[in-house]
């Protein structure tokens, strides 16, 4: 699965969302999200596999992380849509300054 499909589930986006914030044991994503327990595995499975998250052994626990590699990725994919925004932000911006 490439990350791009990783991030299409909303769930997977979720668990994504709650690791921004540091790493975190498995047992938290589950009442984080409310998901099942087989259910926030699975999905962290794969964005391990998509390279979005990594894991450690932390005795009994597995602590996920966010991986900054991947990520990287989706913000060069995104930069020139934020071009695309920020040209018709300034033309509405000059539009408005216009009217007024």
């Amino acid at each position: 699965m490439s990350p791009f499909e990783a991030i299409a589930e909303p769930n997977r986006r979720r668990l994504l969302e709650l690791l921004r914030s540091g790493e975190r044991p498995a047992g938290d994503l589950v009442a984080a999200t409310g998901l099942s327990q087989p259910g926030v595995s699975k999905h962290l499975r794969q964005l391990r596999e998509a390279g979005l998250v990594s894991v450690r052994a932390d005795g009994q626990r597995r602590l996920y992380r966010l991986e900054a590699g991947e990520l990287a990725a989706f913000d060069s994919w995104l930069e020139p849509f934020r071009q695309f925004w920020s040209d018709r932000l300034d033309a509405l911006n000059d539009h408005l300054e216009k009217e007024h």
